[in-house]
Order: C-alpha cells, then structure tokens, then sequence
C-alpha cells in the first residue's frame, strides 16, 4: 500500500450541496427556503417571535434579582483547614490568606477571596486574613487560639 492508495471508505464523506444554482440542480430557484416571506429572505429574526402574539419570555413574570456587585467566594470550613495543616500542606506559623490556600489545593483558583465556615474541628493556632467568617468560624478559631483580620472588598473604579 502506497499514500496515494489511500482512501476514505465508501459513503464516508459527502459533497456539499450548492444551492442555488438553477433549476437542473435541483436546490435552484428558491435554494430550499420555499417561498417568499422572512424566512426566504436573508437577515431573518425570528428567536422568541410568536406571529404578534405576546411572546413566551414576555407574558411570564420576571421574578428575583441579580446582584452584579455580590463578591463570589470561595466558602471553606474549619475542618478542611485542619485536615490540610495535618497534611503540612498548609503552614500554621503562617498568614492564611487566599493564596496560601490555593497552594494547599484547598480552593481551586482564588475568586474574589474566601469565606471560612464553621463546620469541623479546629485544633491548630491559625492567623486568618480573609473577606468574610460565619460567627461560630470566628468561634472555633479564637477558642483554638488564632485571630480572623477581615480585609475589605476592593471597590471597582466607576466610569
């Protein structure tokens, strides 16, 4: 067997159909849009239109509101915290910042920052400096010995 030898199986591939292209074609004359109208035409827009009736996304009530300045956190609790100083991937003589919690595989990627939640156990003297802590976060962590500096949310400049 040669390069030029080889080739597609039989009924693999198959040729576009040029439309268009007179009426021995077979696509001629309209080219497979029918007749007349919008959709005939190039440009069509037609998403969500119901022939003058009240379209669908129109007669339902809008219901909820989205907050374009909520932060989007990472939410972490004590207990993945003191698995990961366990482990020594976490360093407790150490800040615990976002960062330090992205190089302990704890948090993925860093988001707008953290919020420490109170569920687990947390045995080890930490210093915390993250956006947000639940009240029995803060709890565990001074019980443990550690401190929770809150850091405020870096406010975008408006046009």
């Amino acid at each position: 067997m040669k390069l030029n030898d080889l080739r597609d199986n039989p009924g693999a591939t198959k040729d576009r159909m040029r439309v268009g292209r007179g009426i021995g074609s077979g696509k001629g004359k309209t080219g497979g849009r029918g007749v007349k109208g919008q959709k005939a035409r190039t440009g069509v827009a037609v998403k969500g239109f119901e022939g003058g009736q009240m379209p669908l996304h129109r007669r339902l009530p809008k219901r909820g509101f989205n907050n374009h300045g909520a932060l989007d956190l990472n939410e972490v609790n004590i207990g993945r915290i003191q698995q990961a100083v366990d482990a020594a991937k976490l360093d407790p003589k150490a800040v615990v910042t976002i960062d330090a919690l992205v190089a302990a595989g704890i948090c993925s990627r860093a988001r707008d920052g953290v919020k420490i939640l109170g569920v687990g156990e947390l045995k080890a003297k930490l210093a915390f400096e993250v956006f947000r802590a639940s009240r029995s976060a803060v709890a565990a962590i001074e019980k443990a010995g550690g401190s929770v500096k809150l850091l405020a949310p870096v406010e975008e400049a408006s046009a």
